[in-house]
């Protein structure tokens, strides 16, 4: 899908008012805001919010940004357009939309709008709505291989490693110091094999809360000589079995 302009309205009438870009209250601003940058960003930051131009918009205030090609964004927002159940959203995504769902409850004068022209209509949030998780079941602690291009490295506070995965998206995995300090490969903006610890999700297949156990080293090449060797070794041991299906029936005891 092709770069999407997305608008991002809040309907602010708990000041007596409309808010608007003429006047709005500095905290539902600072608030708005801040959703909205995490909301973009998602948990695998996928937008960075601080490299992205916006425009504020009338109706109530709207907040529009430059086009954004981001594929897991726009999957997210087709699903909200049509689903209330929050499961297969990001993390973070799901986190914001819980928040408004859970504001505009409490108080009728807030609601929220995303609109956008792939959309088939427009996703609002109002006490009519019931955005909402159903996945307290569903996620599972694994231990499993990933294998991607790792394109970030590093942190002085929370050291982590950002890496790519086959399908397009970034899974974040966080790593001890002593974890990324030991390590002697140079492993930036190379494929690479990594062991992890994560949540995951049996419905839609999601990682979330991913922590480095190991680098596995990896080396996806292959030695045509000792492949060779093994055929040759291969072709000695079977070379008296003249019908391998009859020799496995035999081996199993009979046909089945």
């Amino acid at each position: 899908m092709e770069a999407q302009r997305i608008t991002v309205a809040l309907i602010d009438r708990s000041g007596g008012y409309e808010a608007s870009p003429d006047r709005v209250r500095l905290s539902s601003l600072v608030d708005f805001a801040g959703d909205v940058a995490t909301f973009l960003r998602g948990d695998t930051k996928e937008v960075d919010p601080q490299a992205l131009d916006v425009a504020i918009r009338s109706g109530s205030l709207a907040i529009e940004t430059m086009p954004i090609a981001a594929p897991k964004l726009l999957r997210d927002l087709q699903h909200l357009a049509t689903n209330e159940l929050l499961d297969a959203v990001d993390a973070k995504r799901r986190s914001v939309f819980e928040s408004w769902q859970k504001l505009v409850k409490k108080n009728a004068d807030f609601s929220f709008c995303i609109s956008a022209p792939f959309l088939s209509r427009p996703i609002v949030v109002s006490r009519e709505t019931d955005f909402h998780a159903d996945d307290a079941d569903q996620w599972v602690q694994v231990e499993r291989y990933v294998r991607g291009e790792v394109q970030n490295l590093g942190g002085t506070v929370k050291p982590n490693a950002h890496v790519r995965l086959p399908d397009g998206s970034t899974l974040l995995v966080t790593a001890e110091k002593d974890a990324l300090r030991d390590d002697t490969s140079n492993r930036l903006y190379k494929i690479a094999m990594l062991r992890i610890r994560a949540e995951y999700n049996v419905l839609t297949r999601e990682l979330r809360n991913a922590r480095l156990v190991e680098f596995v080293e990896y080396a996806p090449r292959v030695d045509d000589e000792e492949l060779a060797r093994l055929n040759r070794r291969g072709q000695e041991a079977w070379k008296d079995v003249g019908n391998a299906t009859e020799w496995v029936d035999q081996v199993r005891g009979g046909e089945h």
